[in-house]
């Protein structure tokens, strides 16, 4: 096995680790609705997992560990990836906010910035921007 495909298995370990965490939140509040399904099936062609994969994840998404990425802005997307999941029923209950919670310290962040990125990303995905923070994205160049 050449260097090439270990780093290639183990991304992709990494990605089946997000995916499951994905799948774990979407199927927190019961059923898995037409919304979250779709999501998950763009997830999984974006983390390129495979349909056999896909459907083994479902039936037990808490069997994969959490790998976390190396570098922040990895971990930060992985953050934005659940929460894309998580408001895509507009809101956001008490499980979910403690799974992502957990997901964002094993991601490798402490609990009090894990608390603090979740507080403001919930802030920001139900609409409730500061004017300081709307301001910023306004100017923000891209």
């Amino acid at each position: 096995m050449s260097f090439t495909d270990l780093f290639e298995s183990g991304e992709h370990s990494r990605n089946l680790g997000h995916f499951a965490s994905i799948a774990n939140i979407a199927s927190v509040d019961g059923e898995i609705n037409s919304e979250e399904e779709k999501m998950l099936k763009r997830f999984a062609r974006k983390l390129d997992i495979e349909e056999d994969e896909y459907n083994e994840v479902l039936k037990n998404p808490g069997k994969y560990p959490i790998n976390p990425p190396n570098d922040s802005e990895r971990r930060l997307e992985r953050i934005h990836d659940l929460f894309e999941m998580i408001f895509a029923d507009h809101e956001i209950d008490d499980h979910e906010r403690f799974l992502i919670e957990r997901y964002a310290i094993g991601l490798g962040y402490s609990a009090e910035i894990a608390q603090d990125l979740i507080k403001r990303s919930i802030a920001i995905y139900s609409g409730g921007l500061s004017l300081e923070d709307y301001r910023y994205l306004l100017n923000r160049k891209e």
